[in-house]
């Protein structure tokens, strides 16, 4: 983990910058040249605050989104700001974020594709589109059929992670998980980079909601928060039950 210290206001905030980039970005066309229809969501899309909202500065972003298919996989982080923040800074700490990531670290947009705060607010994260698949730079190895769902906050060993975050996050995966996983399941996935816990190619199952640590040498979500994704599975069957009745 890598940690740098930006301020928000009067306030100091420490970031924690967990991903490598996987491969010099480009546009991926879809498979056979034709765009294929959308896959149906598992669960509504939940209110999101966009990137316009939050006032992202646009101008940092170095590439076009790159686009990688369905979701087969929700990995969860946690951001490493402090937790003692007013939800309403949430998007002034978005937006030095976004600057840390891309002038700091290299990347070419934030890293995450959607980031929660303690409320329970969700905020657009990567660029690119938030109904589509864009691979984001969160989880080495395995940013492709994959979305980043970050915690806006640190979730170390016995932190209270708020319920309002738990829901937030089940929300998002909920939604864009692919339909025919199981939240609550496993799924193959394999590895594209050395720098993960795994060799480039490895084939892997893991957990379709899965902890940045379990493909990576981090200890990113946190204990607590790691210890709380059980409970984002759940909730997140729950919301696709519940948008199965008629």
């Amino acid at each position: 983990m890598w940690l740098r210290r930006t301020a928000v206001g009067a306030m100091v905030v420490p970031l924690a910058f967990l991903v490598l980039r996987d491969a010099p970005v480009r546009l991926v066309a879809p498979e056979g040249g034709t765009a294929k229809p959308a896959t149906p969501a598992g669960a509504p899309r939940p209110a999101i605050v966009t990137r316009a909202q939050w006032h992202a500065d646009e101008s940092l972003v170095k590439e076009d989104a790159v686009y990688t298919g369905t979701v087969r996989a929700v990995f969860v982080h946690h951001t490493g700001h402090t937790n003692q923040y007013d939800c309403a800074d949430a998007p002034e700490m978005l937006r030095a974020m976004e600057e840390a990531h891309v002038r700091g670290e290299g990347w070419d947009d934030i890293g995450y594709n959607f980031v929660v705060d303690r409320c329970g607010t969700v905020y657009e994260g990567r660029a690119g589109g938030v109904g589509r698949s864009v691979r984001g730079a969160h989880a080495t190895g395995f940013n492709a059929h994959s979305v980043g769902i970050a915690a806006l906050g640190t979730f170390g060993p016995g932190v209270r992670v708020p319920k309002a975050l738990i829901e937030g996050i089940a929300k998002v995966g909920a939604w864009k998980l692919d339909r025919a996983v199981d939240p609550k399941g496993f799924v193959r996935m394999v590895s594209t980079n050395d720098e993960s816990l795994y060799r480039r190619g490895e084939v892997v199952y893991l957990h379709a909601v899965a902890g940045h640590r379990d493909t990576f040498q981090t200890y990113c979500p946190g204990e607590a928060l790691y210890e709380q994704l059980p409970t984002v599975r759940a909730e997140m069957a729950r919301l696709r039950a519940a948008a199965r009745q008629p």
